[in-house]
Parts: C-alpha cells; structure tokens; sequence
C-alpha cells in the first residue's frame, strides 16, 4: 500500500502544529533536518521534533541531511520520531547506526542522493526498514523531479525483491501528481510531498489523490504483480 509523507520543509513554519492538523490522514510527517554543512541550507533541529511529537498523532518520519548522523540520529529517536533516515554519504559506520537506530526503537532508513549508486549497499538492505532515494539535490524544496533516477528505483526494487525483504522504497523530491504514478510503477511505495501538497487547497484531499495515484499505478507495476 502506497504511504504519502507531506514534508513540513513546505509548512508554514509559524503554525507547524496546524499544519501537521492539517494533513491528518497522511501515514508519516516528513521533517527534514538540515545543518548548514551536509547541505546548503538550515533548517529545524531536535527540540522543534520534540514539540512537533507532542503537537500531532502522525508519526515523524525524520530525514537528516547532516554530518556526523552516527552522533545525532539516536537523539531524534528519544525526540519523539518513529523512523530516523541518516544519509550513507555522511555516516562513519551505517550499519553500526543503523542498529542502534532500531535499538532505540525507532525504524532506520538509508538515504542516498541522486548520484550515489545502490549497487554497493546491497548487503546492508537487511540492517534497514526503508531506503530513501533522493529524486532532486538534497537541500532545497520546490526543485523539479529528475527522471533520470527512475532507473535507480528499479533496481532497487529489484535487489529487496531479490533478497525478499520488506523494506519501505522511499522518494523524496519533486513528488507530485504529475510524477508519482512513475515512481510507483518503478518501484516506489512511500513518497515525500511538499508543495504538492502544502501548496494545495486543501492538503488532506491532496494526500488522498496522490495515495490513489500512486496505488493505481502500483497495481499495474510488474514489480507489484509479482508479490
């Protein structure tokens, strides 16, 4: 079943807690958590997670674009988020973290960006319980789709299936009703929206065309067809 994240990187940060109300129904709230260094741009850290966690019945689902992950990730598990994705780029020792993520209870993800290949990770797919694949440059919302990363979610889908995993195939980036039933016939079957749908007049029904989209297309994957 396709879940669809809204990120409040698109949120009017004045009214996060009305926001996060504002998409109920969604599955997860993506939180982007960016430090000046990993990427170029600044955003929320670990107290605005503690409040967001305490502000919304929508689990976190927070994504970190920052150096040092195997330092702070663990902390945003005891902040309040239900799944911590560290970027493979920046961790010291992913599998490592990765456990420790579980340990504390929360679900760990791996992010990679757009020119960082999966084919390396393939023995690590088991330490996870989802992969996010950047679908723009991590750093910035509101950037346009890269198609060009359709390719990497096949083969993705292909490695979980070959090894029988369940493990969540995350995207982030450009999300919207015009690409997600591409991603999801890829292989995709959680995908961050920002604009798409905190740029909507009415973000809930947003979230609730994009999940069917995606479920359509999902229906008519070969990769869905061969479950």
């Amino acid at each position: 079943m396709a879940q669809i994240n809204p990120s409040i990187l698109s949120a009017d940060f004045a009214r996060l807690a009305d926001e996060a109300k504002a998409v109920q129904g969604a599955d997860w709230l993506h939180v982007d958590v960016m430090d000046n260094h990993f990427v170029p741009n600044l955003t929320l850290g670990v107290p605005v997670v503690e409040s967001l966690s305490r502000a919304t019945k929508t689990p976190l689902d927070c994504h970190l674009m920052i150096e040092d992950p195997d330092r702070w990730a663990p902390q945003y598990v005891e902040a309040g988020a239900g799944s911590v994705t560290f970027h493979v780029e920046a961790a010291a020792a992913p599998v490592r973290l990765a456990r420790e993520i579980r340990a504390k209870g929360a679900r760990a993800s791996m992010a990679l960006k757009p020119a960082t290949p999966i084919e390396p990770y393939e023995d690590l797919l088991p330490e996870l319980d989802m992969l996010l694949i950047m679908t723009v440059e991590p750093g910035f919302g509101g950037q346009s789709f890269l198609d060009i990363m359709l390719p990497k979610i096949r083969r993705t889908r292909e490695l979980i299936s070959k090894h029988g995993l369940e493990l969540w195939l995350q995207i982030d980036g450009g999300v919207s009703a015009s690409t997600i039933e591409r991603c999801a016939e890829a292989g995709a079957d959680v995908f961050v929206a920002g604009s798409a749908v905190y740029g909507a007049h009415d973000p809930a029904e947003a979230v609730r065309t994009l999940r069917s989209l995606a479920e359509q297309a999902t229906a008519l994957a070969p990769w869905a067809c061969a479950h």
